[in-house]
């Protein structure tokens, strides 16, 4: 590609916004619109997709802090220790779980950063939500929105398929949350999905 202001800009990405990594052998050329698909794919996807995955669900998930506690204030009993813990340990498991945990204090800290961490603001940009003005101007930029935003209400659909169906196991049955991380859009709060245009903490 010969376009000097495309080229300026993936050679300050590589160079100056990596630049520990800038001399490193896997970065894609600029060569062609397809590597340039390829790349602007990429950063999309770890901006939008992947971030939401890992961030939005963080709260979720920990909120009950012994699925993800975050420090453990004691060791937890090996089978070679001279001393009665482990014998306390094989007494009663819930006691020397119950010591290693984090405080309340602890819990609660953690709990409200996640809080913050996981939630969507009141006017977040969802992924293939709403067409920048400019592209309703040309026609064939306006039909790929059109067709990538509709793409996603078919994935959309399909997650809420695979959420009802009997036969995956892991997704329905009693206790089971439903997979909804990577549902385009969100109402504000703390929901465990949507898909905002980029990463905004």
């Amino acid at each position: 590609m010969s376009d000097e202001e495309l080229q300026d800009w993936w050679t300050e990405v590589r160079t100056k916004g990596h630049a520990d990594k800038k001399d490193e052998p896997w970065w894609p050329v600029l060569k062609t619109p397809e590597d340039l698909v390829n790349v602007l794919t990429t950063i999309i996807w770890v901006a939008a997709g992947h971030h939401a995955a890992v961030n939005f669900g963080q709260y979720v998930y920990a909120r009950y802090f012994p699925n993800r506690p975050t420090i453990a204030r004691t060791n937890m009993p090996t089978e070679d220790h001279v001393d009665d813990e482990f014998q306390n340990f094989l007494y009663k498991p819930e006691f020397t779980m119950l010591k290693c945990f984090p405080s309340q204090i602890q819990a609660t800290k953690v709990m409200a950063v996640l809080d913050v961490l996981s939630n969507h603001s009141p006017d977040e940009e969802y992924l293939g939500d709403q067409m920048e003005p400019s592209w309703a101007e040309n026609p064939v930029i306006k039909a790929a929105f059109e067709q990538f935003s509709g793409r996603l209400k078919e994935l959309e659909g399909i997650i809420d398929e695979r959420n009802t169906n009997l036969n995956l196991k892991n997704r329905t049955r009693a206790g089971v949350v439903p997979y909804e991380l990577l549902k385009p859009l969100s109402k504000p709060g703390v929901t465990g999905m949507g898909v905002p245009n980029s990463i905004s903490i």
